[in-house]
């Protein structure tokens, strides 16, 4: 088994990249959905959050208000740190899990935003990072995302800066240009790790 950690920041393309993969035949474990699940209603996380941030981050039918509780974490960094330590551990467990479900020949890529943030690098065999300059990101924020540009500023600021992505990278995919150069530099990348995952 290939442990891949696919990361990058918000607006580079991540998703995209990770869907050409699983086309290609990869096992796809993706934090974000993860982190989803486990604040799920009726779930020990999403009682731990109330428990943090108080029932007005609920909506009226239960579920988790993300755009509500986004707003109060995004723009203080200690909040924020409250909410990673509740998630972060459930998202971890879960990850194992389905990891080792995952046959002992797969290439799994694991899509993990906050990879370069948490430090989480050593944890997989190669590091790919989905890389693309920061007015590329504004730019998809607001136009595709229907972000302000102040609210796609504090998601970008919360997260690593391009250097230190970069900095964690094995492989680096260059998404800053149109879909169509997407796809060649995502198959080539597939290849080398096909190649990896069978040494």
């Amino acid at each position: 088994m290939l442990k891949v950690g696919l990361t990058g920041g918000i607006g580079a393309g991540k998703s995209e990249v990770s869907r050409l993969l699983v086309s290609y035949g990869a096992v796809l474990i993706d934090a974000d959905r993860i982190a989803r699940e486990v604040v799920e209603p009726g779930t020990p996380g999403l009682a731990a959050v109330v428990e943090a941030f108080g029932p007005a981050v609920l909506a009226a039918d239960g579920t988790l208000d993300r755009p509500g509780l986004g707003a109060i974490v995004f723009s203080d960094p200690d909040k924020l740190a409250t909410l990673n330590r509740i998630v972060h551990p459930l998202v971890g467990a879960r990850s194992a899990e389905l990891e080792a479900a995952a046959g002992p020949d797969s290439v799994v890529i694991h899509d993990v935003p906050l990879l370069t943030e948490n430090g989480l690098a050593a944890l997989y065999d190669l590091v790919v990072v989905v890389d693309a300059a920061p007015e590329t990101q504004l730019d998809r924020l607001v136009r595709l995302r229907g972000m302000t540009p102040q609210e796609a500023y504090a998601r970008m600021a919360a997260q690593a800066d391009r250097d230190r992505r970069l900095a964690v990278a094995d492989l680096v995919i260059d998404n800053d240009g149109p879909l169509e150069d997407l796809e060649p530099q995502v198959r080539k990348v597939w290849a080398e790790l096909v190649e990896r995952a069978g040494r």
